[in-house]
C-alpha cells in the first residue's frame, strides 16, 4: 500500500530525502535541470569553435558570438546548479563541452581524428553517462 508520501515523491528523480525537503514543483522541474545542464554543455562546444574561429579575440564577430553563446552557457549551467549538485553538474558540462569541441575540432578544424583520440571521448561521454545514471 503506497502512503501519501510515496505517491508525492514517486515521480521524483531525486533521493527521498531531498524530496521530502524540496517542493513537488521543484521534483517535477529536475528532468528540465537536466535539459538545461545538456544545453548549456553544447553551448559551451559552440563557444569554444568561436573563440578558436576568433584567432585569439582579434576577429570582430567570432569574439561577439563566442561571447555571446559564454554567457548563454553560463546562465544555463547556473540554471541547472539550482537543481543538480554543483559537483555533478560542472563535471557533465565541461564532459559535453570537452568531448564536443574535440570533435568539432576534428571535423570543422582538421584535427588529427586517431582511435586513440576517438577511444578518450567515448570515455569522457561515459563518465557523463555515469554521473546521470548515479544522480
Amino acid at each position: 500500500m503506497l502512503h501519501a508520501l510515496d505517491l508525492a515523491t514517486a515521480h521524483c528523480p531525486l533521493p527521498a530525502a531531498r524530496c521530502m525537503l524540496l517542493s513537488s514543483v521543484s521534483c517535477i522541474l529536475a528532468p528540465m535541470a537536466w535539459i538545461l545542464l545538456i544545453i548549456a554543455g553544447l553551448l559551451e562546444v559552440v563557444w569554444a569553435g568561436f573563440m578558436n574561429a576568433s584567432q585569439g579575440f582579434t576577429r570582430l564577430w567570432p569574439s561577439v558570438w563566442c561571447l555571446v553563446f559564454m554567457i548563454a552557457s553560463f546562465a544555463l549551467l547556473a540554471k541547472a546548479m539550482q537543481t543538480i549538485p554543483m559537483g555533478t553538474s560542472y563535471a557533465v558540462w565541461t564532459g559535453i563541452g570537452a568531448a564536443g569541441a574535440a570533435i568539432v575540432g576534428m571535423v570543422y578544424f582538421k584535427e588529427p581524428a586517431s582511435a586513440i583520440r576517438m577511444v578518450c571521448i567515448l570515455m569522457v561521454l561515459g563518465g557523463v553517462a555515469g554521473l546521470k545514471m548515479t544522480h
